[in-house]
């Protein structure tokens, strides 16, 4: 997963998103709860890989957890990844976005703050954290960024 630098702390952290498109085209984004890093901001759900798990794993366990959704791994596309520094020059992290086309259930937050249902154009104009910004600029040609 992680690299280890030689004062023994995580030199990356890998984190795994997923990019939801319902039939009509739209895609799911989740909107940061209050209280936490880059609250009141959208993104692309998902969470941290831990060290037992693949990425496609965490993301179907972050999604079932935040959303309340069940994912096939079989279902998860690789579509980019965006890579940043971390919070105070901390571990950077690493995000690998997956479209999925298949889900059961209807997506709900879960956790606190609210998911919506966007164009890409209707993304670009979203409030997003930085690496979001370049992963929607991946996904949508351009059409997603900030």
């Amino acid at each position: 997963m992680a690299e280890k630098n030689p004062d023994n702390a995580l030199a990356w952290i890998a984190v795994s998103a997923g990019a939801l498109q319902r039939a009509d085209g739209r895609w799911l984004m989740h909107r940061r709860p209050a209280g936490k890093h880059h609250a009141g901001l959208w993104e692309f759900p998902g969470g941290k890989v831990e060290p037992s798990e693949k990425p496609t794993e965490c993301l179907v366990r972050e999604l079932r957890e935040e959303l309340g959704i069940g994912l096939d791994t079989i279902n998860l596309v690789p579509a980019g990844f965006a890579e940043g520094a971390g919070e105070n020059a901390g571990s950077a992290i690493v995000i690998l976005l997956y479209t999925a086309r298949r889900w059961e259930g209807e997506p709900q937050a879960l956790e606190g703050g609210a998911v919506g249902w966007f164009t890409p154009a209707e993304i670009a104009r979203l409030d997003k954290p930085p690496l979001d910004s370049l992963l929607a600029a991946q996904l949508f040609g351009g059409v997603g960024a900030a």
